[in-house]
Parts: C-alpha cells; structure tokens; sequence
C-alpha cells in the first residue's frame, strides 16, 4: 500500500517521493489515486481560504489561484487530457482517427474552449464558497471526488482503446469493492461540505454518474479507455461537485 501511494504521488503530483518515473502505473497505483486526491484537496483547501483573507471573501482571484496551484501541482496532467479528449470527441471517423488526433500535440478549438470553460467553473465556484471549514471541506470533496471518478470509470469490464498504454495498464483493474468503499467515502465526507447533509452526497453521486455517462460515451467512440479519458473524467467530476457544493453556500 506505501508502494502504490508512493507510486500515487509520483505519478499525479509534482511532489517529489524519491522513486519519480520508476514505477510504472498499475491498478495498485490507480486504487490510491483518491488518497492523492486528499493530499492535493488539503492544499487546495488551506490557499482558498488563504486567498480569502488576503482578498475577501468569495473573492474570484482566491478561486483562481487555488485553481492554478492544483494545475501546477498535477503538472496540468488532467486538463492536458480533458483538451486531447475533447478534440477527439469531436473528430468524426473510426476510433483509429480520434485516437490520432488524441495523440498530437496539438491543441484544437474545442480542446481550448473546454479547458478555459472549466477552469473559470471551477475558479468561479470555489470564489464563491463559505470562508472557513464548509469551504475547505468543500474543496476537499471536490478535488477527491476527481480522483474517484478515474477508480469507477476504470472498474472491472471497462476496456482500454487501443495503443494507449495507460489505459492498458488500469482499463478494467478496479474490483467493485474498491470502487464502493471510495465513493461511499467521499459521500460520507461531503456531508460536512454544506450546511445541508444531503446536498454533499448528491453532488458527488451526480458527478460521479456524469463522469461514467462520459466515460462510457468515449468507449463507444474510443473503444475503450485512455489516460487522456481519465484526465477528462477527472476534471468533469471535481468541477461538478464543486459547482453542486457551492449552490447556495
């Protein structure tokens, strides 16, 4: 379990842990990704409310720049491939084409378009959440509940599109029983994020049903999964849980 969490955070995070690029990702490392996610959750939480003091409260630069230390701090891994997703999503053609178009290293339209639109989401909704820990805990939830997503979409069943090397090594890796215990988790945890106990798990279910709807849809026109995909699904779920969180906060 310290070998997958190490493996964790050398491979979603800047942080170093002494063994960077080492070790392959596999299912172990895919099952700690969340316990990732709460490390990055308590940053992200702990600069918002810092931002908050220093600009006010429900301020937009406070949202913005805990937004960009999360990309920072993940080397812009997940928004790199919610953009390749995006421009494959709208290329039209056999799987074999998307997943060129997915491949190049450059960025289309509409990869730009959903990159800039969930970044001002997700600043725009964590500026708006309450100062102290309903706020933090709402973050928390939010950049968890990212993580979790890439557990489900990648459970048992799920294949990996073809040539991603990524999508091989955890496509389908993830037992139901993982998958459970960390969605059950984070359910349990939001409820501390609003004032309303049913509001928090319901945002995380919705999330979580949104980014396995996607994940499925890039299957049928992917024929299966990529680390792009898991980035996308990544990104889709924490800016809806956090958008959900910040309803009436």
């Amino acid at each position: 379990m310290i070998a997958a969490l190490r493996s964790a955070v050398a491979f979603g995070t800047v942080i170093p842990t002494g063994d960077s690029g080492r070790r392959p990702p596999g299912p172990a490392m895919l099952t700690a990704l969340p316990a990732v996610g709460a490390l990055l959750g308590l940053i992200a939480a702990a600069l918002l409310q810092a931002g908050f003091w220093v600009f006010g409260p429900h301020s937009l630069p406070a949202g913005a720049l805990t937004v960009a230390a999360l990309a920072l701090l993940t080397r812009g891994l997940h928004i790199d491939g919610l953009a390749d997703t995006v421009d494959g999503l709208a290329c039209y053609g056999p799987p074999q084409r998307s997943l060129a178009v997915m491949r190049d290293g450059s960025t289309g339209p509409l990869g730009v378009a959903a990159v800039v639109l969930t970044v001002l989401a997700q600043a725009a909704a964590m500026s708006s959440l309450a100062p102290g820990s309903c706020g933090a805990a709402a973050v928390l939830t939010a950049v968890v509940t990212g993580r979790v997503a890439a557990v489900l979409v990648c459970r048992r069943g799920v294949p990996a599109a073809a040539g991603s090397s990524l999508g091989a090594a955890v496509a389908g890796s993830q037992p139901a029983a993982a998958v459970a215990a960390w969605i059950l988790a984070v359910a349990a945890f939001s409820t501390v994020a609003t004032p309303r106990v049913w509001q928090g798990p319901l945002a995380v279910l919705i999330a979580l049903a949104a980014a396995a709807a996607m994940a499925r849809h890039c299957v049928r026109r992917f024929g299966g999964v990529t680390g792009d995909v898991l980035g996308a699904v990544v990104e889709m779920a924490t800016v809806l849980t956090v958008l959900g969180l910040a309803i009436r906060s």
